[in-house]
């Protein structure tokens, strides 16, 4: 059973920077797609960011200002996130599924991800 537990969010300024931690254990496949999802009150779930054998996709909301990476000697997951706006506020958690063999990348859908964190909080104040 994968288990998957994120740490470093908090709050910070409009303009500012954060570095989200997803530590991974458990792991019984040698492929992942990995990602981060996030979810403002009131508002649906989205895809942030995915990455998989070092290919990554993002949102367009987040293009240029968030980077998707990951130490695989950890099995740790980041999303460094610079120039922050109100706008990204929310509970952002990190998500995994076994891809396709044939998959080059991962999608986006929350629904095609087995396995979740519990979340962890990013405000971020004009």
């Amino acid at each position: 059973q994968v288990q998957l537990v994120e740490s470093g969010g908090g709050s910070v300024q409009a303009g500012g920077s954060l570095r989200l931690s997803c530590a991974a254990s458990g792991y019984t496949n040698s492929r992942y797609c990995m990602a981060w999802f996030r979810q403002a009150p009131g508002k649906e779930r989205e895809g942030v960011a995915t990455i998989l054998d070092g290919r990554t996709t993002y949102a367009d909301a987040v293009k240029g200002r968030f980077t998707i990476s990951q130490d695989n000697a950890k099995n740790t997951l980041y999303l460094q996130m610079n120039s922050l706006k109100p706008e990204d506020t929310g509970m952002y958690y990190c998500a995994a599924k076994i891809p396709a063999f044939w998959a080059w990348t991962c999608g986006s859908r929350g629904s095609d991800y087995t396995y979740w964190g519990q979340g962890t909080q990013v405000t971020v104040s004009s």
